[in-house]
Parts: C-alpha cells; sequence; structure tokens
C-alpha cells in the first residue's frame, strides 16, 4: 500500500538478490529497482517475485548514477532514496513528504538512521544533529552540506537540475558533490531526526579499507570539480597523510582528473564558506568575526 501519491522510491543494487527481495517488500510507494548488471538473477527474481516493481535492468555496472537512472523513471515530484539493506519506516515515507511539501525551500531531506535488529542509531545521525551550519529561518531540522543517500527524500526536478550523481564520482562518497551543487542552486538541505529509515547492512559489504580508498578518491575528485584549487590541494595532503588505504585512492583518482577538470565549476563563496564552518567551525567563526573569510 502506498503512504502517498508524491513519493517514488529508487533503490539501485547489484549482486545482492536475497537481500533485495526482502527490503523490496517493505517499501510503502511505487518502486524503481534499477539493476546495475547483477550476475545473480537479481532482476528476473524481482520481476517474477515482485511484479509491482518497475525494473530497469542496465546492461553494466554504472554504481550510483543507477540511481539518476531512476530519478528520471520516475514521474512522482519526491523521490526517496533506499539501498537493498534499508527501507524507510511506517509512515516516514508520508512524514517526509509532508515537510517537503510545507517548505518550498527544502531540496532534500535526510532521516535517522536506525541501524540492525537491534535499531542501533547510526552514530553519523549524531553528526548530522548537531551540524554547526546556521539554520534557515522557518525551515525545520539541522542543515547540512552532505547526506546519506539511503536515508534520503530530494525533489525530482532539484535532483536532476543539479545533475544527479555522477560518472566521474561513481560510488561511494557521491553524496558530496551533488550536495554542493543543490546548495549552490539555493536549496536547503535538513536532518530530520523525527522521520526514519531501517538499515541491516548486508553481510555482502565491501571491507572497511577498501570503502577508505574509494572516499579518498570521491573526495578529491568532489574538490576538483568544484571547489578552489587550494582547497583540492588541502584534501591532497590529508589524504597523503591519512594511510595507505587513502594514498591508494589518490592514485585512483588520477585517471579520472581529466574528466573531473572537464566537469569543474567551482560553487559560490557562500557555499564554500558553509563547507569552511563544517570542516573548521573555529576559523569559520573567526573568519566571520574578522568580515570575510580572507
Amino acid at each position: 500500500m502506498s503512504e502517498t501519491s508524491q513519493v517514488t522510491v529508487v533503490v539501485a543494487s547489484r549482486n545482492r538478490r536475497e537481500e533485495l527481495l526482502a527490503s523490496l517488500a517493505r517499501h510503502r510507494a511505487p518502486v524503481v529497482y534499477v539493476d546495475n548488471a547483477s550476475e545473480d538473477g537479481s532482476a528476473p527474481a524481482v520481476r517474477e517475485q515482485l511484479p509491482h516493481v518497475d525494473v530497469v535492468a542496465l546492461p553494466r555496472n554504472i554504481g550510483a548514477v543507477a540511481r539518476t537512472v531512476g530519478v528520471r523513471r520516475a514521474r512522482t515530484p519526491l523521490v526517496a532514496f533506499a539501498d537493498d539493506d534499508s527501507w524507510w519506516a511506517p509512515g516516514s515515507l508520508a512524514q517526509a513528504a509532508r515537510t517537503m511539501t510545507d517548505h518550498p525551500r527544502l531540496g532534500l531531506v535526510n532521516a535517522r538512521i536506525l541501524v540492525g535488529p537491534e535499531e542501533r542509531p547510526d552514530p553519523i545521525c549524531a553528526e548530522m544533529a548537531a551540524s554547526p551550519l546556521p539554520g534557515e529561518p522557518g525551515v525545520p531540522g539541522a542543515r547540512l552540506l552532505g547526506f546519506v543517500a539511503c536515508a534520503a527524500m530530494v525533489r525530482r526536478d532539484a535532483f536532476l537540475d543539479a545533475g544527479g550523481f555522477d560518472p566521474v564520482i561513481r560510488f561511494p562518497g557521491e553524496e558530496q558533490r551533488l550536495a554542493l551543487d543543490l546548495a549552490a542552486r539555493g536549496w536547503v538541505l535538513s536532518y530530520l531526526d523525527d522521520i526514519v529509515v531501517h538499515h541491516h547492512p548486508s553481510t555482502r559489504r565491501e571491507a572497511r579499507s577498501e570503502r577508505a580508498r574509494g572516499i579518498a578518491r570521491s573526495h578529491l575528485l568532489t574538490a576538483v570539480m568544484r571547489l578552489p584549487w587550494a582547497r583540492v590541494a588541502g584534501r591532497a595532503r590529508s589524504a597523503l597523510a591519512a594511510g595507505r588505504a587513502e594514498r591508494v585512492g589518490l592514485v585512483d583518482a588520477v585517471g579520472r582528473l581529466p574528466a573531473a577538470v572537464r566537469a569543474r565549476e567551482q560553487v559560490p563563496g557562500h557555499v564554500v564558506d558553509l563547507l569552511d564552518t563544517l570542516e573548521d567551525p573555529v576559523a569559520a567563526a573567526a573568519a566571520q568575526h574578522r568580515g570575510g573569510r580572507g
């Protein structure tokens, strides 16, 4: 049963058939499932067992860009993302949709994430709730400049206007470039603690070192695409000092640098100011007291 006619749930997955079949059945809205060239029969199984799901089977794995394919397929004004191991709690899709409808400046909301059967709060939620970014008058929640894709609802038109998830970043760490572009277009991103997404992490997840490697690669590529060159250099230095996985991530980024440079469009200064506040709130407050970033 659909909670709201305003929302489509978009799920992208690859080679996680059993988790996918279990989670897709929990969604209380129309679902677009984009299959990233799975080799385990995921797409045929979904078509057979869950015929109400709109299946898009891709010929190759395109990472997070598969979600962009799903958003284009959707026809509702709002899109909620979920992974093959996550789903929105009963009532949360409708509540998030009402909040976005009532506050037209909201471009994206991030729900609270409860992990596993024991429903442990994901530590990142405490970080989002404590965001140091200044709130927007009349807009609920803690203001963000990033989000967790599996627990986010977005305005479809805003998402597509900002380019969606792109083929340069791919996955993981695909959220930040999109968050920067949404903010550059005047949209507010908020964390809403009273809206819930359940996440039961798959046992078939990449190793922590592999994820750190991917995040370092995406962190640098995002900076090349959207941030001042000094910030690019700073991110490269930080990765070099962090550890072996992060250094390998920098090497991985080299092959994508030409595409990142071609896609470069530096975000406005006020968005860089927001990023300064997140990454170094003490320095940002001092700069504001001086009357500028310097």
